[in-house]
């Protein structure tokens, strides 16, 4: 007797093609539902005019993740991947140089040299304690399933007590507490934004992500562009037998009692299985197509989201030697900015932005002599800022502005040009109001109080992805998919 043999999965983002080559490797027939015309999600490609540019993630730490990955699936990594040194470069407005980032303890002192008295010192007194939060917290939390809320917490018992003041301390205060330099704190405090908040509402158990980058893991580029993840993960899909159906939107379900029975595209087609994946997001999910009261308009609106994406993508001609790989442009009223992103509804007069500039790397993916420019400006969501009629004026601000602090004439050189708004990314990915990232990682939002990775009520739905448990970033969402193979390998075991 066969039980739980045919997986539905519905989205292609990295969280799903993770879990289909799981679950196609222990025997699982899978197919894959996506709404757009190509796989990946936000980790997306963008060609056009002879460039090619991500669309979203630009780069990943934790890259033994994606070894596990593979090799639980017996193959080889199928993508090169190259540490980035220096790690990425800070411009902060008023400063002749940018930073430059390491993860070499010396060389990172040097650039903080009469900012930050016995630098070194701190900095490793501050790395041993962010480790411990990462050990402590890997296994007992982070890639571990709860079955419920009390289940969290008396798991949450087990991490040691000392790490509790950094679960209600703020990223900012906890810097306080070991540098004095606001060059080092607002350098340091950039990983927040990864989580598309920001230091001063983001835990400082967070600080862990700096002990990833800074001395554990580092970044990470793909040879060739970030989409060669999802390029060469497809080959080992059609090698096992996963089908994908691209331009396939799923707007409702059918149900009979605690099992999903289908799933209904826009076109009135019913997919049927035995286990269903949603790589869609996993609060707003619940709510648009399930009809959960407790995932309405009104209660996912008065959640904590992610700040949502802006993004240019410029190809440039000729080579702007003052760009690095990676690189973040800051101004010089850090505090004001982070306390008023999320509350404007108008686009930031003075933006703080990060360029990505691929072609660094990637000769691939730019024309000989030309730059491919990925620029991305963290706005408010939808809730906020509805209206994106100025978006014309916020791209001119911003190629302005970065024109002149890396002192070349970008506007004069640009010779393809596409823009995408909050409102492009919430119809091109169903991001909820545009948020980039989905929920954020407040204390009321992180582990077992995310939304759940099993659905509450239907015993053959699984979630997985940025708005679920362990939450989000591509190496965190690659152990998700570990997380719930491990649930559909115990409860729908092909027997």
């Amino acid at each position: 007797m066969v039980v739980g043999k045919k997986v539905l999965v519905i989205g292609s983002g990295l969280g799903a093609l993770s879990s289909a080559l799981r679950l196609s490797s222990l025997g699982y027939e899978v197919e894959i539902i996506e709404k757009h015309h190509r796989a990946g999600g936000r980790l997306n490609l963008l060609e056009k005019d002879g460039f090619s540019f991500d669309t979203g993630p630009s780069f990943f730490s934790m890259s033994y993740e994606f070894r596990e990955l593979f090799q639980s699936v017996g193959e080889e990594v199928p993508f090169e991947i190259q540490e980035l040194d220096p790690l990425y470069y800070v411009h902060i407005e008023g400063r002749d140089k940018p930073f430059k980032i390491y993860k070499d303890s010396k060389l990172l002192a040097k650039e903080f040299e009469g900012l930050e008295h016995n630098f070194e010192e701190k900095l490793n007194t501050y790395l041993t304690r962010a480790a411990q939060v990462f050990y402590d917290t890997e296994y007992r939390i982070v890639k571990k399933n709860f079955n419920s809320i009390l289940n969290y917490f008396l798991q949450m018992t087990k991490v040691p007590k000392k790490h509790l003041p950094l679960v209600f301390r703020s990223f900012w205060k906890e810097l306080g507490r070991h540098f004095e330099s606001e060059e080092v704190k607002i350098i340091f405090s950039l990983v927040a934004f990864f989580l598309g908040a920001t230091p001063f509402n983001t835990p400082a158990v967070y600080s862990l992500l700096n002990y990833t980058e800074l001395k554990h893991d580092g970044y990470w580029n793909v040879k060739g562009g970030m989409y060669k993840i999802v390029e060469t993960m497809l080959p080992l899909l059609g090698k096992r037998g996963v089908k994908i159906h691209y331009n396939t939107e799923i707007v409702s379900c059918g149900f009979d009692g605690n099992e999903i029975k289908y799933f209904q595209d826009s076109n009135g087609k019913q997919w049927t299985a035995d286990i269903y994946v949603s790589n869609s997001d996993a609060a707003s999910f619940r709510g648009r197509i399930l009809g959960r009261k407790k995932f309405s308009a009104a209660k996912l609106d008065a959640m904590e989201w992610t700040l949502a994406p802006f993004t240019i993508y410029l190809g440039v001609k000729g080579k702007i030697e003052n760009l690095g790989h990676h690189n973040y442009f800051l101004g010089s009223n850090f505090r004001k900015y982070a306390d008023t992103i999320f509350k404007s509804n108008t686009a930031p007069e003075r933006p703080y932005y990060y360029v990505n500039v691929a072609s660094k790397s990637n000769s691939n993916c730019a024309p000989e002599g030309h730059e491919n420019l990925f620029i991305l400006c963290p706005v408010p969501d939808l809730r906020t800022k509805p209206d994106w009629s100025d978006a014309e004026n916020l791209k001119t601000e911003i190629i302005r502005d970065l024109g002149r602090r890396v002192g070349y004439d970008i506007q004069s050189n640009i010779v393809s040009e596409t823009l995408y708004t909050p409102k492009d990314w919430e119809g091109m990915f169903n991001l909820y109001r545009g948020s980039g990232l989905g929920l954020a990682h407040g204390i009321k939002q992180v582990g077992g109080l995310r939304p759940a990775n099993k659905d509450e009520q239907f015993a053959n739905l699984y979630y997985v992805g940025a708005s679920t448990h362990p939450g989000t970033g591509l190496p965190i969402v690659v152990i998700g998919s570990g997380l719930i193979t491990e649930r559909i390998k115990h409860e729908h075991a092909i027997v």
